[in-house]
C-alpha cells in the first residue's frame, strides 16, 4: 500500500550494505513517460532538441557503486523495461546519443503496489525483467497490521528530539493505536509532526 515505508526499508537495506555509492530513489510513476528515458539513462550534449548543452548523467549512472531504488516499477513503460533489463544483464548503461556503454556496478531494489505477476500475465510487464527483479520479495504490511506500533511511534517521536523531547500522554498513545491509518506511516509521521 502507499505510505507503508517502502523507501525507508530500501534505504535501510542500502545503509546496512555499506556500499560506498549513493542511494538513488526513482518514482517510476511520477516521471512523465516522455522524460523517463532521459532521466534514467542520461544523455550526451545535443542528443535531442532541448537537451542540456553539457548533457546529463542519468539516475542509473548516479547510483553506480550504490543502490538504485525503483519505486512503482510496475508503472514503467514496456519499451523502457527492455532497456532496464539490458542494464541489469550487462552491468552497463548507454546514455541517449552515446555509441558506447558505460560500465557500472549497482544493487537494484524495486517496489510496487501492483501485482507484478498479474501484469506479466496481462502482457504489461516483461516476464524476463520480472524474474530479474524478483529474486527476493519482501511484503511491507500496512500499519493497521503491524504489531510494532509502539516502537514505530517512539521512533517517529525521536525524530523531533531537537524540538524538546516530545512525550505522548497515555490517552494520545491510545488514540494513535486505535486509528486505522489508511495513509500508513506517511499519515502517522505527519500526525506526529503536526502534534
Amino acid at each position: 500500500e502507499t505510505g507503508v515505508g517502502k523507501e525507508y526499508l530500501a534505504r535501510a537495506i542500502h545503509d546496512s550494505s555499506q556500499r560506498p555509492g549513493r542511494f538513488v530513489a526513482v518514482n517510476c510513476a511520477a516521471i512523465p513517460e516522455s522524460l523517463i528515458e532521459s532521466e534514467l539513462f542520461g544523455y550526451l550534449p545535443g542528443a535531442y532538441t532541448g537537451a542540456a548543452a553539457k548533457g546529463r548523467k542519468g539516475l542509473i549512472e548516479e547510483s553506480d557503486g550504490g543502490t538504485l531504488f525503483l519505486d512503482e516499477i510496475g508503472d514503467m513503460p514496456l519499451a523502457l523495461q527492455s532497456r532496464l533489463l539490458r542494464v541489469l544483464a550487462e552491468s552497463e548503461v548507454t546514455p541517449i546519443g552515446a555509441n558506447a556503454p558505460r560500465p557500472l556496478r549497482l544493487s537494484l531494489l524495486s517496489a510496487s503496489h501492483r501485482d507484478l505477476a498479474a501484469l506479466v500475465r496481462e502482457g504489461r510487464f516483461r516476464e524476463d525483467l520480472y524474474y530479474r527483479v524478483n529474486a527476493a520479495t519482501l511484503t511491507v504490511p500496512p500499519l493497521r497490521e503491524r504489531e510494532d506500533l509502539d516502537w514505530l511511534i517512539a521512533r517517529l517521536l525521536a525524530r523531533h528530539q531537537d524540538e524538546g523531547a516530545p512525550v505522548l500522554a497515555p490517552a494520545a498513545l491510545m488514540a494513535l493505536k486505535a486509528h486505522s491509518w489508511p495513509g500508513n506511516i506517511r499519515e502517522l509521521a505527519n500526525a506526529i509532526a503536526v502534534a
